[in-house]
């Protein structure tokens, strides 16, 4: 499976963000998307999701599945943690878990999903899952966000600053969970200031630098 991009531009607020993206990812690879405040990571991250239309050049998955856009093969998970204040943390994701199934996705790259109780015991918020939302801390709703990768595989996830509010115990588990995908054959694109422990060896890590459009 690949994520291709050519020729990305996007056009925010009536100026041009960023023009002249390519990329191209296979399966086992992630991509860090570094640069300046405002350069454009996070409308990247949005137009490779589908939830932007790029103002040139198109997106698309080889050897995906026919019948899914390129954006149904992401998870993006951004700087808002889409959550509902009054459910509790267990009721959230399997709201999420109901939402991001409809239609039915087949277990890419032969993942299957992880058990909703499962996936709140490895972000580490097993504990509070019968609690309102609107109780959590603001790296537990992050931790909570990142639990919706779990419970439904798609093979790329796009993240935005994904350590954002995480402690150094959480950071550590979300790159855990990275590599796993990764090493599943997943693909990531992560826009972040910081730098990303994913290894070495089989997996390849690339660096994409965006520079102010001109």
């Amino acid at each position: 499976m690949r994520l291709i991009a050519e020729n990305l531009a996007c056009d925010r607020g009536g100026r041009r963000v960023f023009a002249g993206v390519g990329l191209s990812l296979e399966s086992g690879t992630a991509l860090v998307v570094t640069g300046p405040n405002g350069v454009g990571k996070s409308s990247l991250l949005r137009v490779l999701a589908g939830l932007v239309q790029p103002a040139e050049g198109r997106v698309a998955i080889e050897n995906g599945d026919s019948e899914a856009t390129a954006g149904e093969h992401c998870h993006y998970s951004g700087h808002l943690d889409a959550l509902k204040p009054a459910l509790s943390v267990a009721e959230n994701l399997l709201f999420w878990r109901a939402f991001l199934s409809a239609p039915a996705q087949p277990a890419f790259l032969g993942l299957a999903p992880c058990d909703p109780d499962a996936a709140l015991e490895r972000v580490g918020i097993g504990h509070v899952a019968d609690l309102p939302a609107a109780y959590l801390s603001a790296g537990q709703r992050r931790r909570l966000a990142l639990a919706r990768l779990l419970v439904t595989p798609r093979p790329v996830w796009l993240l935005d600053e994904p350590t954002a509010a995480l402690d150094a115990a959480s950071e550590e588990t979300l790159t855990g969970l990275m590599r796993t995908h990764v090493e599943a054959g997943g693909m990531i694109v992560a826009a972040t200031h910081q730098p990303l422990d994913l290894g070495t060896g089989p997996r390849r890590v690339a660096t994409l630098h965006l520079e102010a459009a001109t």
